[in-house]
């Protein structure tokens, strides 16, 4: 479904991205884990289009789509929930929810949506006519990924959706993760500086440093590995 081969990606005249390569399966839920600042967020920019890479190609359903602009490539199907939420604080919960359908013309479709993830996330039901800003961080958090999934993507990017968050909501969050994307069937791109809950969730895994992939195998084998279990599970 997706392909990065070769990225680098730069900020001005300092290299993120250094000769990025990954691959992503429809139906997959991927990790892309590392310490902060290792380049994992860059990567999620360079797909979206908000940085874009200056070599190298990404590819969804193996069509090149580095050169396009960030908003086409969401009517292509890809959506990002971004580090931090961002949420539109003064909007209600419907109208957030409102606004990621902005490309989308399928009415009725759009309310069977809307009606889905009031069911996924019930406490954004309660809080409809509530302003986003109000929301707790893990309300938040729900909200921005009901925000991305009103679009109707093939692939969810996900850039730490554990930040801030108890560890109590985390648990939440990552069991609504797996189960959109085995109800949904929509594949899933998760960026994580909690390894042990993105590995467990995940199908396979990439390690990046230092604008590198340093590693990659199956979810079960990273979390067995003694450099992965030293340097990010703290084991």
């Amino acid at each position: 479904m997706l392909e990065l081969k070769h990225i680098k990606t730069y900020y001005g005249n300092i290299q993120a991205l250094k000769d990025v390569s990954i691959t992503i399966s429809e139906g997959e839920i991927i990790t892309l884990i590392g310490a902060n600042g290792a380049g994992k967020s860059t990567t999620l920019m360079s797909i979206c289009g908000i940085v874009p890479p200056r070599s190298g190609e990404v590819l969804f359903m193996g069509k090149p789509i580095q050169d396009l602009p960030p908003n086409s490539i969401v009517s292509l199907g890809i959506s990002q929930v971004p580090e931090g939420r961002r949420i539109f604080p003064f909007l209600s919960v419907a109208e957030n929810l409102d606004m990621g359908a902005f490309l989308r013309r399928d009415r009725d479709e759009i309310k069977r949506d809307i009606e889905y993830i009031y069911e996924l996330f019930p406490i954004l039901a309660e809080r409809r006519n509530q302003a986003g800003g109000t929301l707790s961080g893990g309300e938040q958090q729900m909200l921005a990924i009901s925000r991305a999934l009103m679009a109707k993507p093939r692939l969810l990017l996900l850039d730490e959706p554990s930040l801030g968050l108890a560890p109590l909501v985390v648990k939440q969050i990552f069991e609504i993760i797996e189960k959109i994307n085995k109800e949904s069937k929509t594949t899933i791109f998760l960026v994580e500086q909690n390894a042990n809950m993105a590995l467990k969730v995940a199908h396979r895994g990439y390690v990046m440093e230092t604008g590198r992939v340093s590693m990659t195998d199956t979810a079960d084998n990273l979390l067995a590995n003694d450099e992965v279990r030293k340097a990010y599970l703290g084991i």
